[in-house]
């Protein structure tokens, strides 16, 4: 018994030292997203999910692996569709976003916007709503909530933009 337990320590021992790991310095890594100005522009915080998913997938698109890309090409149109809305992006040949135009339908709407909404007409009801953005590489990017409001029979248009001030 005393053999076994001695054996069994000097086997632990043993493969202790063998697993001993190798560091190895590594060369920096820097990532850079393409996109990254597309990105900051929208800044959403307060945006519906499938918003933002969509959003991304046009932000994270690699133009290159289209079956049409070609390095004489200056330009890139390409459509991206959810059942709530879609965005038609305009790439250049590296791939970056040179404008979109985005129209989604019957979203959450920020806080800011249902507040105002509720603050200047009350006992109103929002019927339906299209949030329409259009991005331009640096310029602006200009955000619309078109809502649709309905009291008494009566309809309404309005237009707010992302921080609920009517236009």
């Amino acid at each position: 018994m005393k053999n076994l337990v001695i054996c069994l320590i000097l086997m632990g021992l043993a493969t202790v030292g063998f697993a001993q790991e190798k560091i190895e310095e590594l060369d920096e890594i820097v990532l850079t997203g393409v996109n990254y100005k597309y990105i900051d522009a929208l800044g959403n915080a307060d945006v519906a999910l499938p918003v933002k998913r969509l959003e991304t997938k046009a932000a994270t698109f690699d133009v290159k692996s289209l079956d049409i890309y070609e390095d004489g090409y200056d330009t890139y149109n390409v459509s991206f569709k959810i059942p709530q809305g879609s965005i038609l992006a305009e790439y250049d040949d590296e791939g970056e976003i040179i404008s979109t135009v985005e129209r989604f339908n019957d979203i959450r709407l920020p806080l800011a916007v249902s507040n105002a909404i509720v603050e200047k007409y009350p006992g109103w009801m929002i019927t339906g709503d299209i949030y329409l953005v259009t991005y331009k590489r640096n310029k602006n990017i200009k955000k619309v909530y078109k809502l649709f409001l309905e009291k008494e029979g009566n309809i309404r248009r309005v237009k707010t933009d992302e921080d609920g001030n009517f236009i």
